[in-house]
């Protein structure tokens, strides 16, 4: 066994079905009593029903989280936090939600209780990406991770089986990262090949049948371990990739995933063998990019960024972006080949 470096990241997490009921002791538990509720326009009724939940320790909803977190939300929220006196924030919904949460306890140290609807595994990293200016930059804080997380499986059962399969692929993107990042190590190593199988026997049993409680616990369980995987390492070129996709077309951000991710993989495969074969054992088989590929297929998701909108011409910008200020990698980053795959992304065409 060779020498590693592993930082554990602090943070209750609480799992199961009908966990979100003890949403109100949570929050005493953390000593607040001026909790501001965060949520999407579109879970709006949700939020403010949650507020009242909470009585007296509720200082109402903000219900303007976007995607890609920008800045210009962020900063009528903090105008919200100081107007009501917040002294917590408590974020229902997905990564839009969660995002802006993060935000907003970076520029406050507010505490932050998560209730993920998604398998976007955020809630577990302390990384927040910011969009301004149609540019989106991350950054790493510990001041942005969440003091607990409650995850209800019977929250998950009313997403639909499209977003939960996009959703599902992002979160497996997390972990696929991780068995190749710069610091990979082998207790994070164990967490993502059990989080993609959990995810891969998952996500087409929730297409087949939205309602399959074991398929849904298996797939919130993998989210989990997926999340913990992209909070403890670092990213490479999928992230990135997606990351300038998505603040520079405003591309949706669970299908933006879905789609790079076998050919980010394909780029990277020949150098990265050893993980390939753990990804490999967690997908069921050969060939991990192509796997992927049809996986996205069987759960009915989009496998061309021309489908999410982005223009042909955007090819060669992206792959500057991408180019000029890279994330580490273990392959060697080349402009011509990231415009290729960039390409193939573009037409829906199976990784090369």
């Amino acid at each position: 066994m060779q020498g590693f470096t592993y930082d554990a990241l602090p943070g209750r997490v609480v799992f199961g079905h009908g966990t979100f009921r003890q949403l109100p002791e949570e929050v005493v538990r953390l000593g607040l009593e001026r909790a501001l509720v965060l949520a999407t326009p579109q879970q709006l009724r949700e939020a403010e029903r949650i507020a009242a939940t909470l009585g007296g320790r509720s200082v109402g909803v903000f219900a303007e989280a976007a995607m890609h977190t920008p800045v210009e939300v962020t900063e009528r929220a903090m105008a919200v936090v100081a107007a009501r006196g917040a002294d917590g924030v408590i974020s229902i919904g997905g990564g839009s939600t969660t995002g802006l949460g993060k935000a907003i306890a970076l520029r406050s140290d507010l505490p932050q209780i998560v209730v993920p609807t998604t398998y976007a595994g955020s809630e577990m990293t302390p990384i927040l990406g910011e969009t301004a200016q149609g540019r989106k930059t991350t950054q790493r804080s510990l001041k942005v991770l969440p003091e607990v997380v409650i995850y209800d499986v019977d929250l998950t059962l009313t997403l639909p089986a499209g977003l939960s399969g996009t959703s599902g692929i992002n979160a497996i993107a997390h972990a696929v990262e991780a068995l190749y990042s710069r610091d990979a190590n082998p207790v994070i190593s164990l967490m993502a090949e059990e989080g993609i199988a959990a995810l891969a026997r998952a996500l087409p049993g929730i297409t087949a049948d939205p309602l399959d409680r074991a398929a849904r616990s298996d797939a919130l369980y993998g989210a989990y371990l997926c999340g913990v995987c992209l909070g403890a390492v670092g990213m490479a070129l999928h992230h990135k990739l997606c990351h300038t996709l998505g603040g520079t077309f405003d591309l949706p951000h669970s299908e933006t995933h879905t789609i790079i991710l076998p050919h980010a993989l394909a780029y990277n495969a020949p150098a990265v063998m050893p993980a390939l074969a753990r990804i490999e054992r967690a997908l069921g088989g050969p060939d991990a990019p192509r796997r992927l590929y049809e996986l996205a297929a069987t759960v009915g998701a989009p496998r061309a960024l021309r489908d999410l909108g982005m223009p042909e011409s955007g090819i060669a910008e992206a792959a500057a972006i991408a180019m000029a200020n890279p994330y580490w990698n273990p392959a060697p980053l080349e402009k011509e080949r990231l415009a290729a795959l960039l390409s193939r992304a573009w037409e829906g065409a199976p990784p090369a």
